[in-house]
């Protein structure tokens, strides 16, 4: 179970590329610094206040629900980055953003250590994190050679698109490991 968790996260981090090509948007469509900043403080807000509130409905519900529907929520954002040049489209792209991160970043490694045997846990997240940071790397210039050559648009619907496979997958490919109790199907 843990592969294929980890492949689904890693296939999902190989299109998330840094946060700044967000704010590279939101600059080029003709925000000034200050909004651009603003944004910024609103997102990291949103991702503070819902994380918690967000980790309990996971741990009440199920993680792989709570993950797949931050997934959406990305998704989501960044089809609408790829559609608007309007500052209060993007504050609500921002607000949705901050649920995606409190969604799926401690989620996503509580998950891995549900699955895992507790002998392994450190070495399954660490590697799992290892992986992940050469994926971002790897993200952002993927994502950024798309804008280069093809556009913002391009870069943000080719990653909305991926993400919906990816849901689709941890939807209908990912079922419930028996050791791993707290999970339940969608």
């Amino acid at each position: 179970m843990y592969r294929k968790v980890v492949i689904g996260l890693l296939v999902f981090a190989l299109f998330n590329s840094s946060d700044m090509l967000l704010l590279l948007k939101v600059k080029q469509s003709g925000m000034d610094d200050t909004s651009v900043i603003g944004l910024y403080i609103f997102y990291n807000l949103i991702y503070a206040l819902s994380a918690f509130p967000l980790g309990a409905i996971a741990d009440k519900f199920s993680l792989r629900t709570v993950f797949i529907l931050g997934l959406v929520l990305f998704a989501a954002v960044y089809a609408g980055m790829a559609l608007t040049s309007n500052f209060y489209v993007y504050l609500a792209l921002f607000f949705l953003y901050g649920l995606y991160a409190a969604a799926t970043e401690g989620i996503a490694k509580a998950w891995i250590s549900n699955i895992t045997d507790p002998k392994d846990t450190a070495t399954a997240i660490g590697s799992f994190a290892g992986f992940q940071s050469l994926a971002a790397m790897i993200a952002s210039s993927l994502a950024g050679g798309i804008w280069f050559l093809f556009g913002a648009e391009a870069a943000f619907i080719s990653t909305a698109v991926v993400t919906v496979g990816v849901i689709f997958y941890f939807a209908f490919f990912i079922i419930r490991s028996p050791k791993a109790l707290p999970e339940r199907i969608l």
